[in-house]
């Protein structure tokens, strides 16, 4: 099995290529064949593939057999290990950010009595 830390970083390095945001937003709204993913880029097959497969490491896209068909399909589970890992790290942050105003805001009281 691969190692949460593992998992995030491949995800992560697949969402941080414009191009395969892209592909995972058109994947979202539906199973889109190689060529239809590839059709809104200026670039070659190949290395659609190559951002396909970065994709396939990261389990966000499947493909499936149909026929002479490999339709490509959003893997949502994937995404919400990001979407958990950042929701993590946003509440230890809103904590420390809390913990600051708090702090400044006593600093302050403390410093009007000071001056009274």
């Amino acid at each position: 099995m691969v190692k949460y830390e593992e998992q995030l970083d491949a995800i992560f390095t697949a969402l941080a290529h414009p191009a395969r945001r892209a592909m995972l937003a058109q994947l979202g709204k539906g199973e889109a064949t190689v060529g239809e993913l590839a059709q809104p880029f200026d670039m070659s097959l190949p290395a659609i593939t190559k951002h396909l497969k970065v994709l396939e490491r990261a389990k966000l896209i499947s493909r499936s057999k149909n026929a002479q068909w490999r339709p490509c399909r959003l893997e949502e589970a994937p995404l919400r290990t990001a979407s958990g890992w950042i929701e993590e790290q946003r509440k230890v942050w809103e904590s420390r950010l809390d913990r600051l105003e708090d702090y400044l805001h006593s600093m302050e009281k403390n410093g009007e009595r000071k001056k009274r």
